[in-house]
């Protein structure tokens, strides 16, 4: 199965973070900027780099952005021009659309005009974003030093109904899982022949590396 594929709008910081991030997970990302600057900083960090104005729709279909699984938009300060890139990537019938909003006024509108997700640069940092974006089984991700974290994902389709002990993601991924969340409830001393239902969600622990190659493992479910 294909890899998904990625569109970047605006790389300014943000931008460029969660461009950068999936590029390094091994996706590929198309990063688009009005600036010429912005994208030749790009161009070492992503698949491709192009200048292009997002709120010109025939520049986008140009692009083939419609192809793309996912478009990010991280456009700054130009709440209008972010507003109006959702609405063509909408209209253009882009399948999942990320924007990123400057306060809560920005944010209602972009939901409203059909951002799929809406995020804040203060609350969701570019790599968090990257992990939750080419996962969407990851409800939460906490880096606790520079080469470790945690992680909590529901239960992918292909770990229900298997062991700890069958799905070995020690062996396999070199990641412990710490717990085991059902509802309200949380087992801390999973047995390895616990079987994982579809409503448990994972708490599991390991190098940023390892994490990584587990998320993309089960990311098509």
């Amino acid at each position: 199965m294909p890899k998904k594929q990625y569109a970047v709008i605006g790389i300014g910081r943000f931008g460029l973070s969660v461009a950068s991030s999936l590029t390094d997970m091994g996706f590929e990302v198309l990063a688009i900027d009005t600036s010429e600057d912005r994208v030749q900083d790009a161009v070492n960090h992503v698949t491709h780099a192009v200048v292009a104005d997002s709120t010109d729709e025939e520049a986008l279909r140009a692009l083939g952005i419609r192809n793309f699984d996912v478009v990010v938009v991280a456009i700054g300060q130009d709440i209008q021009s972010s507003i109006l890139t959702t609405l063509i990537l909408k209209d253009m019938g882009v399948g999942l659309i990320i924007v990123k909003a400057q306060n809560e006024l920005h944010g209602k509108v972009l939901s409203r005009i059909g951002a799929d997700k809406v995020v804040y640069p203060e609350r969701d940092m570019g790599l968090r974003v990257a992990h939750h974006l080419i996962s969407p089984n990851i409800l939460d991700y906490i880096e606790i030093s520079e080469d470790y974290s945690i992680i909590e994902i529901k239960a992918p389709e292909a770990m229900i109904g298997k062991s700890l002990k069958q799905l070995d993601i020690r062996a396999k991924f070199k990641c412990n899982v710490m717990a085991i969340k059902t509802g309200s409830n949380m087992n801390i001393a999973p047995y390895a022949d616990d079987l994982i239902r579809d409503i448990d969600i994972l708490v599991i622990v390991g190098k940023n590396s390892d994490l990584s190659n587990l998320e993309i493992a089960y990311s098509e479910g």
